[in-house]
């Protein structure tokens, strides 16, 4: 997959990172990790992946991935999950009980910018390329967000 490699200070804030990075911010993929419940089941957790002038649409995750509800998991379980410290957490999943579900505008752009699992390194890359890497389900799961609408 090629990809570009960006160096900069450490910053795991969206609007901020994309700034430094010289980028709009609905090109950057911004990835959360979010929980759904489903009654008499275990919790299940996914990274879901959104624009980053969008917020997850929590109702839609829920949705999309069969659950009764979703929220967003505690810092704790999700840097364990990942492996990425908050702020950097990668849209990729390398465990089989992690899914991945990323908006369908995240294809929109030539490219898109991320944290490389890191918070002072970022990785640009072509959306299809990191969608045919990456496998997620595809599912609109992003609504606006009006504190990124300024930006």
């Amino acid at each position: 997959m090629p990809f570009r490699l960006i160096h900069h200070r450490p910053e795991g804030r969206t609007a901020e990172a994309s700034e430094m990075r010289g980028h709009a911010l609905r090109q950057a993929a911004k990835s959360i990790v979010v929980r759904t419940r489903t009654a008499g089941s275990p919790p299940r957790h996914s990274v879901v992946v959104v624009p980053g002038d969008r917020r997850v649409d929590l109702e839609a995750v829920a949705h999309h991935l069969g659950g009764d509800r979703a929220a967003f998991a505690d810092r704790q379980t999700a840097e364990r999950l990942t492996r990425c410290r908050s702020g950097s957490i990668v849209p990729f999943t390398f465990d089989r009980d992690l899914g991945l579900l990323a908006d369908p505008g995240l294809l929109e752009h030539e490219e898109i910018f991320f944290n490389a699992a890191r918070l002072d390194r970022s990785l640009a890359v072509a959306p299809a390329d990191w969608a045919t890497l990456a496998r997620p389900l595809i599912k609109p799961v992003a609504q606006r967000d009006p504190v990124a609408a300024g930006h």
